[in-house]
């Protein structure tokens, strides 16, 4: 064992957060190499911390997925913005992650204050650069540096991995030197069962419209292995607000339904590397997102 390598071993925890839909998901799935977040172009799709672990030759860096801070009303939402925040409290570093499609500071709200009390160093970076002229960007870094004074500003294309390496790099030398907090092979601590019930519900909000997406929620029911076949089983129940949004999330003659099983099980297939047969029920949960017993059920 090299105890000199060990000793300069960079690790730590980094929160990434900001408002909805700037692109958090996407940059965390593009530094692990694989899908572990789920992405869409529709806000708030991110409700739960999701944790990544990259590892490097002399690091260690675990990111933390938030959801996007926004002005909350229901229950849902409410807990959302608290776990966002929360994830701020224990770690070493913040990522505030803004994108050029609404660059000023004003639109970010009172990032300024929840930053300056979370006290960590802080490191400004500004998404999907590939869809602006480049000329564009400085007058965004001039007009973030007088919101908060940021360690280091980069822009970046998550989607295209255009800036990534600099940010892995300004993130090391932020961290302190110190031990591995997981195993090399693990990438996430979610469970199988949460990132399939993820994929699910990214799905739905892909094929879905409106107020769809965010009146349902996923639950695996059961998830057994036959190892000799290569095959997993998994039971899903998507739950709604109301009565009119199941017959959309069934569609014609179980249409939709159909079009979410088939995306699901191509995902999950990829990430379990097994055949998977996938069996989905809707059930309505009366008003669920403002229903605490039932927000807990789902782990919130």
């Amino acid at each position: 064992m090299n105890i000199h390598a060990d000793k300069q071993l960079k690790s730590g925890i980094v929160a990434l957060a900001g408002p909805p839909n700037v692109g958090k998901s996407t940059l965390l799935n593009s530094l692990l190499g694989q899908k572990i977040s789920i992405v869409s172009p529709k806000p708030q799709t991110t409700r739960n911390r999701i944790l990544g672990i990259l590892n490097g030759d002399n690091y260690q860096i675990v990111m933390l997925d938030t959801p996007g801070i926004h002005k909350a009303h229901s229950p849902l939402n409410l807990e959302m913005v608290k776990i966002a925040l929360d994830s701020l409290a224990d770690v070493d570093v913040i990522i505030f992650m803004i994108d050029v499609t609404f660059p000023l500071p004003e639109k970010v709200g009172n990032a300024a204050e929840y930053l300056t009390r979370a006290g960590k160093p802080v490191i400004l970076l500004i998404n999907k650069i590939d869809l602006v002229a480049r000329d564009n960007i400085l007058p965004i870094l001039q007009a973030y540096k007088q919101l908060f004074p940021f360690k280091e500003m980069i822009p970046v294309s998550a989607l295209h991995q255009d800036g990534t390496d600099l940010l892995i790099d300004k993130i090391l030398n932020l961290l302190p030197v110190g031990p591995r907090l997981y195993p090399l092979d693990i990438p996430t601590d979610s469970t199988e069962r949460f990132i399939v019930a993820e994929m699910i519900r990214e799905k739905i909000f892909l094929l879905t419209s409106q107020e769809i997406p965010y009146s349902t929620a996923v639950m695996v029911d059961s998830f057994k292995e036959d190892e000799k076949r290569n095959k997993i089983t998994i039971q899903a129940t998507i739950y709604v607000a109301r009565k009119s949004q199941k017959g959309i999330i069934i569609g014609k003659k179980g249409s939709m339904l159909k079009q979410i099983r088939v995306a699901a099980t191509k995902d999950a297939a990829k990430l379990l590397g097994a055949g998977i047969i996938l069996k989905l029920w809707v059930k309505v949960q009366k008003e669920w997102t403002r229903d605490s017993r039932f927000l807990k059920e789902l782990g919130f």
